[in-house]
C-alpha cells in the first residue's frame, strides 16, 4: 500500500481520551482531490473521540468537508458541504476474525447502522488520517447533480420518468391544448 495523502498516526497506548482534530492542508487535499476524481476539495476537517474498546481502539466524531464537484448530468462544477458522522474501530489485525467464506466473494452481509467499520493495523499506531480519507471517499455522491442539472436536462430534451411519451402522450397533450 502507497503512503496515504492524509496520514496522521496515532498510538493505540495510552489514550488521553481528547477530541482530536484533524485537518488537511492546500498539499493534502489536493493529492485528496486528485485521488477522488474531484476538481477541488477546498476544506477537510474531522473531529474524533478515541476510547479504548477491549483490545481495539473506537473512534467516533464527524468528518466536514467542501469539495468541488462536476454535476453528473451537465458537468459544470458545483460546491457539496459534507458533515459526515465517524464510526470507525481499529484492531490489531491478529485479532480480526477471517472467515475464509468471505473472502471467496460470495457472501452479502448487511450491517445495522451500530455496526462500526472495522479496520485492522499493526504495531503500536494506526492512521487515523486514512480512514477519515477513505470515509470521506465513501461520502462523495458520484451521481450527484449541481444547480444547473434540469437546464441541461431541458437543453438535451430529456424529460423526466414520469413524463408520458408516444403518440398517445402528445394527441392526449394536443387536445388538452384546444
Amino acid at each position: 500500500m502507497s503512503a496515504s495523502e492524509f496520514s496522521r498516526f496515532v498510538k493505540v497506548k495510552p489514550l488521553h481520551g481528547d477530541t482530536l482534530k484533524l485537518e488537511a492542508s492546500d498539499a493534502e487535499r489536493a493529492a485528496l482531490a486528485a485521488r477522488f476524481g474531484l476538481p477541488a476539495i477546498s476544506s477537510l476537517v474531522a473531529e474524533v473521540e478515541l476510547e479504548e474498546d477491549g483490545k481495539a481502539v473506537r473512534a467516533t466524531g464527524v468528518l466536514r468537508a467542501d469539495i468541488i464537484q462536476a454535476c453528473a448530468i451537465s458537468g459544470d462544477d458545483f460546491t457539496v458541504s459534507l458533515n459526515e458522522p465517524l464510526a470507525l474501530r481499529f484492531v490489531e489485525e491478529s485479532l480480526i476474525d477471517r472467515d475464509p467464506a468471505l473472502e471467496e466473494g460470495d457472501i452479502e452481509i448487511e450491517l445495522d447502522a451500530e455496526d462500526l467499520d472495522e479496520m485492522g493495523y499493526s504495531g503500536e499506531s494506526f492512521d487515523l488520517g486514512e480512514a477519515i480519507a477513505q470515509s470521506l471517499g465513501l461520502a462523495i455522491d458520484p451521481y450527484a447533480e449541481g444547480p444547473n442539472a434540469e437546464a441541461a436536462r431541458k437543453q438535451a430534451g430529456i424529460t423526466g420518468d414520469d413524463a408520458p411519451t408516444g403518440p398517445l402522450a402528445e394527441a392526449l397533450a394536443a387536445l388538452k391544448k384546444s
